[in-house]
């Protein structure tokens, strides 16, 4: 089964900020693994291939944190 890469840049202003991005994600069914780093504002998610890169946007948005920007395997995408 092959998986997504998919990236996001979050505003994160507190390790509280950053903790709620990765509860999140770690409820998420289908991520394989995350990093979420308050020092470089990002959110490096990689799932199975049945989770769209919507999905996870949807989940981090849930957070009230503002995304500015996000990737999916490499390719710019809307947020």
């Amino acid at each position: 089964m092959s998986e997504h890469k998919y990236r996001f840049n979050v505003t994160m202003t507190c390790s509280g900020c950053s903790g709620a991005v990765e509860r999140v994600l770690k409820k998420l069914d289908g991520v394989k693994s995350y990093d979420v780093s308050l020092d470089t504002q990002t959110a490096d998610v990689t799932t199975d291939e049945s989770l769209s890169y919507e999905q996870v946007l949807e989940k981090i948005k849930k957070t009230g944190k503002t995304v500015n920007s996000g990737e999916a395997d490499g390719s710019p995408m809307s947020v």
